[in-house]
């Protein structure tokens, strides 16, 4: 039997741990693994035009399929690129091997050409981060590393010079156990009873969900029918506990909407589920406060706790429902409820004449055609700034639907890469870029990839021709905005002349057509959407206090267009309030 290289073994043992592609750049310092992955059956290199959009991809990859994912980039300049997009996935907790190839290890330490230290430099956006020096180190490294990232949910690097991986691995070293998939963690039976006693205690009681309650909504659902708790979300909790909940009054954050905020704060006690929100200042003060996270690092870092809870948000509401007191008043429920409904629709109601004439086109009105138009089992990737307003506030989750984005990193141009990452996991499901202009125009260079592979992800830009976002910060700080404007541009016509379907919008009427046909297209699509750069206004009384952050104002200012279909959720639920 041929002896393997330590490339070889490294692609051997990713094909093991169920990675089935490597999002990359090719370089000379990742030869000896590249070609690797060209001779191994069950593994496939995924070019891209930029590392950052590898990082990106591997990140969205791991998100929709929950697996491990993998990306890498070459010596120096090649692995420096995926760093941003590490980040974000480190930060959205999806399981990212990442192979930071480097300088031949003679020279290391020298100022060789390119050399950086990538054992350094990744510390603080991964789990692990470890240099292979010596070929005795594999395949022990690599297994670390994977199982830092499966089990801890995060990102893990592996820094391996080019020289090192054309070495020969030892023999017989390569048989490992894998770790795969994380365990379910239940608290002690003392912060169960613990939890149960407040919630028996407490008169009113809210809910407040995350990200961490993916897997949980029938349980976050019978826990608040047992105690007629009124159920808000943060906006990585939208696409797990907002579809079919009765309960529901909206999401707090700097793209807050509903009955939220009051609910939290006239509770007498405020369950956290699954969230690390960080946004101290839209959490109450003077509300006993419970949080329950997998990650005990999460554990009161926003705001002071009352009880701290180690434990998966459904391993611990499947063992406290049973044994909470059934609360029978509903009168806060049903107030928050009202609320709610009634705050939508005063959002709502100043922006719904002639949307479908009004030109520019308003945004919101993209944003809602989208949500009825794509597939109810779509996964919507999603830019920073306005984009994801749109998103918080349109697009409506089934519990089939993914919603996908830099929602705790906060990069821009992080929707096409992550919609290529998307659907590569999925061929066959519908797959939608929600790009602005700036985000877009930053990684244009990988619609190239997406044709190339012939991917046949849906790009919609909202296409204003600014940074609208940073637009308004400027604006409630007092300043005039600056260098926030780019020329008008016809990315249809880009996509065109790249290979992809591509139309460009500038009439509302044109919208809902131009979608669906870019939907029928098989193939990659763009649909370029003149949208107005004034879809958002400030109220005509801002505080001084209001205007010394982003995050204060922020939380003040008026929206045009509502809150899309979810309206004629609340409204539904009220309908449910039982009446005397």
């Amino acid at each position: 039997m041929a002896r393997q290289s330590i490339g070889e073994q490294f692609v051997d043992i990713l094909v093991r741990a169920g990675v089935e592609r490597i999002y990359g750049v090719v370089g000379d310092s990742l030869n000896p693994v590249t070609d690797a992955v060209r001779r191994t059956p069950g593994i496939d290199w995924v070019q891209v035009r930029h590392e950052e959009s590898a990082a990106f991809a591997a990140g969205a990859e791991a998100q929709v399929t929950g697996r491990l994912a993998a990306c890498a980039g070459s010596c120096g300049p090649g692995h420096l690129h995926l760093i941003n997009g590490l980040y974000d996935a480190h930060r959205s907790m999806a399981p990212v091997i990442a192979l930071a190839a480097h300088i031949p290890s003679s020279e290391i330490g020298t100022g060789y050409f390119q050399e950086t230290h990538p054992d350094r430099l990744f510390a603080e956006c991964s789990h692990y981060s470890e240099l292979i020096s010596n070929p005795e180190q594999m395949p022990r490294v690599l297994q670390t590393a994977i199982q830092h990232a499966v089990g801890r949910s995060g990102v893990a690097v592996v820094s391996l010079p080019g020289d090192v991986a054309g070495l020969d691995a030892p023999q017989g070293a390569a048989q490992l156990a894998l770790v795969t998939r994380r365990p379910a963690i239940r608290p002690a039976d003392e912060e169960i009873a613990s939890l149960t006693r407040m919630i028996d205690d407490a008169e009113r009681v809210t809910l407040f969900c995350g990200s961490g309650t993916a897997g949980a909504h029938d349980e976050v659902m019978a826990l608040a029918e047992r105690i007629k708790a009124p159920v808000a979300h943060a906006l990585r909790g939208k696409e797990w506990i907002q579809y079919d909940n009765p309960f529901d009054v909206g999401m707090s954050g700097l793209l807050g909407y509903g009955a939220a905020y009051e609910a939290m704060h006239e509770a007498d006690l405020l369950v956290l589920l699954g969230t690390d929100f960080p946004y101290n200042k839209f959490l109450p003060d003077r509300v006993p406060i419970v949080q329950v996270d997998v990650r005990p690092e999460h554990l009161g870092r926003r705001c002071r706790l009352d009880l701290a809870v180690w434990g998966d948000a459904r391993e611990t509401l499947q063992a406290v429902i049973p044994l909470v007191r059934e609360k029978t008043g509903r009168r806060f429920l049903d107030r928050m409820l009202k609320k709610h409904a009634d705050a939508l629709e005063g959002a709502v109601a100043a922006y719904t004449r002639d949307v479908d004439r009004h030109t520019p086109i308003h945004p919101e009105y993209v944003a809602s055609v989208l949500d009825e138009e794509a597939a109810a089992d779509a996964v919507f990737t999603v830019d920073t700034g306005m984009c994801n307003v749109w998103a918080a506030r349109y697009l409506t989750p089934n519990g089939r639907r993914r919603v996908i984005g830099s929602f705790s990193h906060g990069s821009m141009a992080n929707a096409l890469p992550q919609a290529f990452g998307a659907q590569f996991a999925g061929r066959g499901r519908q797959v939608v870029s929600m790009s602005g202009d700036g985000g877009f125009s930053m990684l244009m260079g990988d619609l190239l990839s997406v044709v190339q592979y012939d991917l046949p992800v849906k790009i919609v830009v909202f296409d204003n021709s600014s940074l609208a976002l940073v637009e308004l910060e400027m604006m409630v700080e007092g300043m005039p905005p600056h260098a926030t404007g780019y020329p008008r541009t016809d990315y249809a016509a880009i996509a065109r002349a790249a290979g992809a379907f591509g139309v460009r919008v500038e009439d509302p009427k044109d919208v809902r057509t131009a979608l669906r046909d870019a939907f029928r297209h098989d193939g990659p699509a763009l649909v370029d959407v003149v949208t107005d750069p004034n879809a958002l206004s400030i109220p005509p009384r801002i505080t001084g206090e209001q205007l010394t952050g982003f995050a204060l104002s922020a939380s003040k200012m008026v929206i045009n267009g509502g809150v899309g279909r979810m309206v004629q959720l609340a409204r539904s639920n009220l309908r449910n309030i039982p009446r005397p």
